[in-house]
This record gives structure tokens, C-alpha cells and sequence, in this order.
């Protein structure tokens, strides 16, 4: 194909209509970047002026939380493991950008075998933000779906779970033992307030904020826990 730009100086003969065009039907432009400038188009009269570029589609939803997946790898670093119950495994987490450390529970959607399963999950989550702010309830920062599993990344409590201080202790005074009862009793309250039911009360189910003696005590796992009507 011959090329549509001529350089150089400009012909003797320029062609006096488009009928004196070169063979290629490309006219002879004195500048390329004339040439090469895009055509301006005016917007179609149903756009509004400088309108903002369309949001990027977002990817899959997720069948257990019902909305677009995300990778909480993304966002956090995986650390090592805290505990397991029986649908998830606890792992120490880390922000990448704050540094913050939480908690993050992965729930294998693979053990999730049947309806009953996936909306014991959906109903944790609800659960969880219902509670929010309660400060003997730890706080859900935050729930992740991606294709293996469903994450949830809550407050971290770096005392443990209440069994291990039994065990660690001993004994309790009989003080010491009632102010303990109180707190629980207090937790149970609060839910029962808000219409939930935990459904799964025991010391493992109980952790301190920190390892200090009077450490806040703080209730979790709801993932058998549901709402109720009072």
C-alpha cells in the first residue's frame, strides 16, 4: 500500500479537488502531525459533559456471602496458626499497609457439604455485625470470600481462650470465679437483648483481650448461634 503522508516540501501541483487525489485515495498533508491528530467527535446528546469513566465490573459473587469475591491475601498477610474449631482454622493477621495484627478465621467451603452449612456461615456474619460495638463481643473487622474459602477477619485477643487461663491457673478463688460468672452472665444479657442466641457457651468459646490478670473477657465463635424473636 502506498503511504498517505507526503514529507518533505510541498508538490508543485497540489490537487485542486478530491478527484485529483493520488491513487490511493490519501490526500497529501503538509504536516504530519495533521495526519495523525484523532478526528474530534463530539459526545452522543444523552451524555452528560466530562461524564466519569463506567466502574470496572466486579468479579464473581460468591455463593456462601452472596456478594462480588475478594482475596483477603490482598489486603492481609497470613501468619501462623491460633486454633481450630470445628468448620475453621484461626490464623494470626496482618495488615499490609497499617501493620495492625487481627485474627482471621478460614472457613473451607469444601466442609460447607450442605445448604444448612452455608447459611449457619451467612447467619455467623449477620450475627456478628448485629453485635458490633458491644465491647465484650469480638468485633468482625471484616468477611471475605474467594474460591476455596470464606475469611473472616476479626479484633485479635492476645490473652487466648479463657479454658487455657483455667487450665494455666489452677483454681479460682471464689471471687475471682463469680466476677468471671458476672462478665459471661453480662454477655449472655446483652445478646439476648439484641435476640441472639449462642447456642454454644464454654470456656473455649470465651477470650481475653490481652495476658494481663484482668483482661477484658470477650465471647466469639457464633457460628451456631441465631436470631430470635422476643
Amino acid at each position: 500500500m502506498g503511504s498517505c503522508f507526503s514529507h518533505g516540501k510541498q508538490a508543485q501541483n497540489p490537487p485542486a479537488s478530491a478527484q485529483d487525489a493520488d491513487a490511493d485515495g490519501c490526500k497529501a498533508v503538509d504536516n504530519v502531525d495533521d495526519a495523525v491528530s484523532p478526528p474530534e467527535t463530539s459526545a452522543p446528546a444523552n451524555s452528560p459533559p466530562n461524564a466519569a469513566p463506567s466502574p470496572p465490573n466486579p468479579g464473581p459473587i460468591g455463593p456462601v456471602l452472596g456478594r462480588p469475591m475478594e482475596d483477603v491475601r490482598d489486603t492481609y498477610t497470613i501468619g501462623k496458626e491460633l486454633g481450630r474449631g470445628q468448620f475453621g482454622v484461626t490464623h494470626l493477621c496482618t495488615h499490609k499497609v497499617t501493620g495492625q495484627k487481627f485474627a482471621c478465621k478460614v472457613i473451607a467451603k469444601r466442609r460447607l457439604v450442605n445448604k444448612e452449612d452455608i447459611e449457619d456461615v451467612r447467619r455467623e456474619v449477620q450475627i456478628m455485625h448485629h453485635l458490633s460495638g458491644q465491647p465484650n463481643v469480638v468485633e468482625l473487622k471484616g468477611a471475605y470470600e474467594d474460591k476455596h474459602s470464606v475469611n473472616l477477619v476479626m479484633e485479635l485477643c492476645a490473652g487466648g481462650e479463657l479454658f487455657d487461663r483455667i487450665i494455666a491457673r489452677g483454681h479460682y478463688t471464689e471471687r475471682a470465679a463469680a466476677a468471671l460468672l458476672r462478665t459471661i452472665v453480662q454477655i449472655v444479657h446483652t445478646c439476648h437483648s439484641m435476640g441472639v442466641m449462642h447456642r454454644d457457651l464454654k470456656p473455649e468459646n470465651f477470650l481475653l483481650l490481652s495476658k494481663d490478670e484482668r483482661a477484658p473477657l470477650k465471647a466469639t465463635d457464633f457460628g451456631l448461634s441465631v436470631f430470635f424473636k422476643q
